[in-house]
């Protein structure tokens, strides 16, 4: 063999067992979380690998970069995601993921069912943080709204919620029209989720990147410990927020409210 034959043969790759560059963990989907709409899972991605194409064929889908820096490419568009960004795929659009820092990257993604085919919209944590618009205040706790009911989608709302430390979620709500998935993303606090206050049988500490789901017309108090918390809200169905829909859950003005 001449020497520039030799020169244009790639060489082989070992792959051990334990070995990987791109993986998908499913957290939940309809058929074993009560939910009738959202599932929810983690993309882990190796230092500089690429995922195949992805796409969802009857879902959009949110997002959410908890580790690492990833450029997401979406039909011929680049879009650059760090801690806390947000990124919306519309229903039957294909995307790659590729993890361009020195550590393994980590996103969330939520999805759920859809029959319209929406905008890409992607949002920066470092602007949403200090963008007024977009906080609502609570009494001891903030909620950033990264994909709002302003941004087009079938069914997905989705945002932040920080806690200081020592805070409980007042009044109690749930949601007719809603379901709902909390993802906890730093700090340590807990959760209940129940029908009503004589079957409280959900009671949890929550450590960070633990979550619950929350079906239809339940309660879903969260309470902060020492130390700040932080969790992704994503909901699915009619598209609100409960605060900007009433005024009572804003002022804790009433002891629980439906919406």
């Amino acid at each position: 063999m001449s020497a520039q034959n030799q020169a244009t043969i790639k060489p082989a790759n070992l792959l051990r067992s334990y070995d990987w560059k791109f993986e998908y963990q499913q957290k939940c989907n309809p058929a074993n979380s009560n939910l009738d709409l959202i599932t929810y899972g983690t993309y882990r991605i190796a230092p500089g690998a690429t995922s195949d194409e992805l796409y969802h064929r009857n879902e959009e889908a949110l997002l959410f970069c908890m580790h690492g820096q990833q450029t997401i490419e979406v039909e011929g568009k680049s879009y650059s995601l760090s801690h806390y960004d947000t990124l919306y795929i519309p229903l039957q659009t294909s995307y790659e993921i590729t993890e361009t820092s020195a550590e393994e990257g980590e996103l969330v993604i939520c999805r759920a069912p859809a029959e319209s085919q929406h905008q890409v919209f992607y949002s920066e944590w470092e602007k949403i943080r200090v963008n007024e618009e977009r906080i609502r205040h609570l009494d001891k706790k903030e909620v950033y709204m990264m994909f709002d009911v302003s941004e087009n989608a079938d069914k997905l709302v989705a945002g932040y919620t920080i806690y200081e430390p020592y805070t409980r979620a007042w009044p109690p709500h749930n949601h007719t029209d809603q379901e709902e998935v909390y993802i906890f993303t730093q700090g340590q606090g807990s959760i209940e989720v129940y029908p009503d206050e004589e079957h409280k049988t959900f009671v949890h500490s929550m450590d960070t990147m633990d979550a619950a789901t929350i079906p239809v017309l339940n309660y879903h108090p969260v309470y902060s410990q020492e130390e700040e918390l932080h969790f992704i809200w994503c909901l699915a169905g009619e598209r609100y927020w409960v605060g900007d829909k009433h005024q009572s859950f804003m002022d804790a003005s009433v002891d629980e409210l439906t919406t």
